[in-house]
């Protein structure tokens, strides 16, 4: 058992519910598997202020990543967001303000009303074609986004995901 983690057993798998301290620093790599279960889910605000954060692996067995499961995370610079993962919830990486460069796998096909917002550090965003979906504000206040390659199905109101000034392009 991890005793950073806390976690619960949702069916036949385990949602991680938060930290024993959310002044946790440096590089966290979550394991795929507690107490012989499958770590299925980053849940509701479960690293909600851990400003000390600087680099954090989610394993492939996670699906989802939960309404602010990162909200106010300023420390963290990196993330890996495994193929296994079909969506990301609003807020998610909410104001996660040294974050440099997200790719978003192919697995996932919607990403949440201001999951990104406030990410000033982002110079880099890949959005794959599998999106269908990405809800308003998701990119907002990301000053150092430029530019944005969108799928041809990602939904009409997209433009409302991205700060004005930058430039979306779709493939």
């Amino acid at each position: 058992m991890n005793k950073t983690l806390k976690y619960k057993k949702v069916g036949s798998g385990v949602t991680i519910t938060g930290v024993s301290d959310n002044k946790i620093t440096g590089k966290l790599v979550i394991p795929d598997m507690i107490d012989g279960k499958p770590v299925t889910a980053i849940g509701i605000s479960a690293f909600f202020g851990c400003k000390g954060l600087t680099s954090v692996t989610i394993p492939g067995s996670v699906k989802s990543i939960s309404e602010s499961a990162f909200y106010r995370c300023t420390g963290l610079i990196s993330l890996t967001i495994p193929d296994s993962v079909t969506s990301i919830s609003d807020a998610a990486f909410f104001m996660c303000t040294a974050l440099t460069s997200v790719t978003i796998p192919n697995s996932v096909t919607s990403i949440g009303s201001n999951a990104f917002y406030g990410c000033r550090a982002l110079t880099s965003v890949t959005i794959p074609d599998s999106i269908t979906s990405i809800g308003e504000g998701a990119f907002a206040g990301c000053i150092g986004l430029k530019s944005v390659t969108l799928p041809k199905k990602a939904n009409s109101s997209v433009r409302s995901a991205f700060p004005k000034n930058v430039k979306v392009i779709t493939k």
